[in-house]
């Protein structure tokens, strides 16, 4: 069973995703900042990362450049989902190895056509 790190300061988005991914048959961790999710990554390493923008102790892009400066780049495959929809902050998050970029609020539909595209659905 694949498995997905989600991460964000929001329990009601945490618990959405969580809906959403274990019914494509996902197990799925929850962290409620880039700290504890990089904790949780040094404990085992997810097959990929939802990962909220905003939130307090180490926000997402913090957490991207220390997870790839510390287990390389392009594994697991990290997806932004952010309110941000600023071209500057798409960029930035590629440039920092995100492979997908989802915007808040997702659906089922959104979610899992991201997932396909970079090849976890």
């Amino acid at each position: 069973m694949p498995t997905c790190l989600v991460v964000d300061d929001s329990r009601v988005v945490r618990k959405v995703a969580r809906r959403i991914l274990e019914g494509h048959g996902f197990e799925v961790v929850e962290a409620e900042d880039g700290q504890m999710a990089l904790d949780s990554c040094r404990v085992r390493m997810p097959d990929s990362v939802l990962l909220d923008w905003n939130m307090p102790v180490m926000n997402g892009i913090e957490f991207l450049k220390a997870l790839r400066a510390e287990f390389g780049p392009g594994n697991p495959p990290v997806l932004f989902c952010t309110t941000e929809n600023d071209i500057s902050f798409i960029q930035q998050a590629i440039e920092h190895g995100a492979q997908e970029f989802i915007m808040k609020p997702f659906d089922a539909e959104i979610l899992m056509g991201k997932f396909a595209q970079v090849g976890l659905a």
